[in-house]
């Protein structure tokens, strides 16, 4: 994402001009849209004219559009953003207040503006601008018969190809159809590699599954790159990192980025570092349950006492349409930080988001034990 022009008034208020680079920025700007902004890019609309004869004739132009945001509408697969508005400032081809929906384009400018930029959204616009946050971390996950090929990013889980093939089972004395089937699959997911994973840019890519699968397919891919003279697999061979996982779904990615085998060679994704916060998260719930709590009622209260140490947030929770809900979270942020504890921002398109997205969003490991919220929720069990 590039910043091209920012104007921010002391109240808080100010509009920004961003251009999208890539396909993870749009999931940036969905996270910086909201119900209520004001959103000016140039757009297609479809005209009907009418002739002098009364005949009519349709044509598609691009225009310049400003609307008030109404609904907002992300496609995670293509990375695809729609914006749906009322048309709030005079065109010749749209009348005020007229409905459209306006698709955000690639490598072409938005203006957005808001009646208050709070901290996350400001800290959302630095993230999105920081040139060290692009993806460099590529997975394979994988079983036999089922592969999912994925891009970890700093912000999202992609995954670029979900691969399912029947392979038939093994039988005392005929391994020829299994041997086949596992080739099958093992030439598809060899293709999605080529086709999905831009060696350029990745630094490491983990192939993981459980068992030998993870092993067979290596040295498969190795031996076809040999014979096929590919290049790029074989001079990029020390970027392939091989590690145990459950299965081959892609919850399974949550486990392998918090194998400590690979910590080192993922010690600057942001990935990794969700992953191992809500281990600690998960660890303290075990051994020291007073000092870990989710919920929203808990986490207020543990930071009303001042006690959060570290506060783990899902980056849903700041897309609610509810205005003061969303005020209450930006303030709890602010006052974690403003007391010395540590803010983790979770993005729910990561297999950790999605985990904590299922503890309603919101946890907290705390400085000192709080037996009485501890109490409150024994109380709480029992009365339901």
């Amino acid at each position: 994402m590039k910043l091209t022009h920012k104007n921010l008034e002391k109240d808080g208020s100010g509009s920004v001009t961003l251009i999208p680079e890539d396909p993870e920025d749009m999931w940036h700007a969905y996270n910086l849209i909201a119900e209520g902004d004001t959103l000016r890019s140039t757009t297609i609309r479809k005209v009907t004219t009418e002739s002098a004869t009364g005949s009519t004739a349709s044509s598609r132009v691009r225009t310049t559009l400003t609307i008030r945001v109404e609904d907002i509408d992300f496609d995670t697969q293509a990375c695809m953003l729609r914006v749906k508005g009322r048309n709030i400032q005079e065109n010749q081809f749209v009348k005020l207040g007229a409905y459209h929906t306006m698709n955000l384009e690639l490598n072409r400018k938005f203006t957005l503006a808001k009646a208050c930029w709070d901290t996350i959204a400001l800290e959302r616009i630095d993230m999105a601008c920081d040139p060290a946050q692009h993806a460099d971390l590529a997975a394979i996950v994988m079983q036999e018969g089922l592969a999912h090929v994925c891009l970890v990013t700093s912000s999202m889980t992609i995954v670029r190809a979900k691969l399912d093939v029947n392979i038939p089972r093994k039988r005392k004395g005929m391994c020829t159809q299994h041997d086949k089937g596992l080739e099958r699959f093992f030439d598809a997911v060899y293709q999605a590699v080529i086709r999905h994973i831009n060696f350029d840019v990745v630094k490491c890519i983990l192939i993981a599954s459980p068992g030998f699968v993870k092993d067979q397919f290596f040295e498969y891919m190795i031996q076809v790159a040999q014979k096929t003279d590919n290049k790029t697999i074989l001079e990029n061979k020390g970027l392939f990192v091989l590690v145990h996982s459950s299965s081959g779904f892609k919850h399974s990615l949550k486990e392998v980025l918090a194998d400590p085998g690979i910590a080192n060679k993922l010690a600057d994704t942001k990935a990794a570092g969700e992953v191992k916060c809500l281990e600690q998260f998960y660890n303290m719930l075990m051994t020291e349950p007073c000092k870990a709590f989710y919920g929203v009622n808990h986490v207020m209260k543990a930071n009303e006492a001042q006690a959060i140490d570290t506060l783990l947030i899902s980056d849903k929770l700041f897309r609610c349409n509810d205005v003061a809900k969303r005020k209450s979270f930006v303030e709890l942020v602010d006052s974690v930080r403003e007391n010395g504890g540590e803010v983790k921002l979770f993005s729910s398109l990561h297999p950790s988001g999605e985990q904590l997205d299922q503890l309603s969003g919101l946890a907290a490991i705390l400085r000192f034990p709080m037996e009485e919220l501890d109490e409150e929720e024994n109380d709480s069990t029992d009365e339901d």
